[in-house]
């Protein structure tokens, strides 16, 4: 902290509405460029969303804006709570489950694996972290697993809500594309390989076909123009709610050190949206609802990365190894229970990137089977953004009670 404080102090653009104004222009020329041909090519390669971490990381360590502002704290704790009910708030739980058994079943064991594999991996190579850093690890791989459940957004709240720090949350960043990217890999190697692993399994791939008439009447009904009064209904909705749930819950008593208020807002307004879901409220997805929510998760991603302190972040061989056997672990249990299931390959390639990738990635994994499957990834990604929080926040026990037993 004390080594920020000059940064700060002589940072070229300090004030939090300039600041804003930076993270927009890059945000907005990185995606500009993943529209052109070259930049197309080149983040099929290198993600975006590396980018969209480590650009702001470099403008902050260069002095060129704050690591610390007054609007980091705004977008972490207004609209990120806002950004999880906007994504929450597509979900068609019955159309999920409708889906079939195996999506759910895939998807489902796609979180439970994760779940399960962060603490075995981690117990199994606990030793090789030092005592220190012990208390530092498991806040990150809680983050980590909600991330690799939900998205960015829960990779924030439970990072938020069990105190990891700024050095952490962005080597976690690393160990998170890294490793996630390699499995993405595999799954689109799987598409040009699903008709040969199925027939060879024996699947029956007539679910696939009622998947695709399904999705595809959904999308039909709810794609519209967006309006102004929707547009503003949608902002006064996320903002609004937010607001009144962390007032809310400022009366609900802390447990322990991982649940405290600001956990309470992350749970709640995910609940909030839930119920949203179930009412008219649901077609605002039509309107825009989760591309707005989307904005505000990567202004989410650009925060982390700016307040990150580049002289802090060094190599940890520890926490690569922690991920790779946790992804691991997901790959082979993923295949495990496709086997069991006899499914076609594509519910475990979309089912396994809803988790790991979020709503970011899934749809590009679905999309490469078939391109009408794509909102398919949405669905089900939508769907662990519900889980991400409230699983990575449980498994954040788990992994405390293990950096314990290794004297952390």
């Amino acid at each position: 902290m004390n080594e920020a404080a000059p940064l700060a102090q002589s940072a070229l653009v300090s004030s939090p509405l300039g600041v804003l104004a930076v993270l927009l222009f890059v945000l907005a020329a990185l995606f500009m460029l993943q529209r052109h041909p070259a930049g197309a090519r080149f983040f099929a390669v290198v993600p975006l969303l590396v980018f969209c971490y480590f650009v702001p990381t470099l403008l902050s360590n260069t002095g060129v804006i704050p690591l610390e502002s007054d609007l980091y704290t705004f977008i972490r704790r207004v609209l990120l709570p806002a950004s999880l009910i906007l994504l929450v708030l597509a979900t068609d739980i019955p159309a999920v489950i409708s889906l079939g058994r195996d999506a759910v079943v895939l998807f489902l064991a796609g979180t439970a694996s994760i779940a399960l594999g962060g603490p075995i991996a981690f117990f199994a190579l606990g030793w090789m972290f030092p005592t220190e850093s012990l208390d530092q690890a498991w806040k990150g791989l809680a983050a980590l697993a909600g991330s690799w459940i939900g998205g960015g957004a829960n990779f924030v709240a439970v990072g938020e809500s069990v105190g990891a720090d700024a050095a952490t949350m962005s080597l976690m960043v690393v160990v998170d594309v890294g490793v996630a990217n390699v499995w993405t890999a595999v799954l689109l190697w799987f598409a040009g390989r699903e008709r040969l692993m199925d027939d060879r399994l024996g699947a029956d791939r007539s679910r696939i076909d009622a998947v695709r008439e399904k999705v595809e009447l959904y999308q039909a009904e709810v794609a519209r123009p967006a309006n102004l009064g929707e547009m503003l209904l949608i902002l006064a909705l996320s903002v609004g709610t937010t607001i009144l749930v962390t007032w809310f819950a400022g009366y609900l008593p802390d447990i322990g050190t991982i649940i405290n208020g600001f956990t309470w807002v992350v749970c709640l307004v995910t609940a909030v949206g839930v119920m949203f879901s179930f009412t008219r409220l649901r077609r605002l997805e039509g309107a825009g609802a989760s591309v707005m929510g989307t904005v505000f998760l990567y202004l989410l991603v650009a925060t982390i990365g700016a307040s990150a302190q580049f002289s802090e972040v060094t190599k940890n061989l520890p926490l690569l190894a922690v991920g790779a056997l946790w992804m691991l672990l997901h790959a082979g249990a993923m295949l495990g229970v496709r086997r069991f299931l006899r499914a076609p390959i594509f519910f475990l390639a979309v089912g396994s990137q809803a988790n790991v990738g979020g709503a970011a990635s899934a749809p590009v994994v679905a999309a490469a089977f078939h391109p009408a499957l794509a909102p398919v990834g949405v669905l089900l990604a939508i769907l662990g953004y519900v889980l991400g929080t409230y699983v990575g926040l449980l498994m954040a026990f788990v992994l405390r009670a293990v950096a314990r037993f290794y004297g952390g």
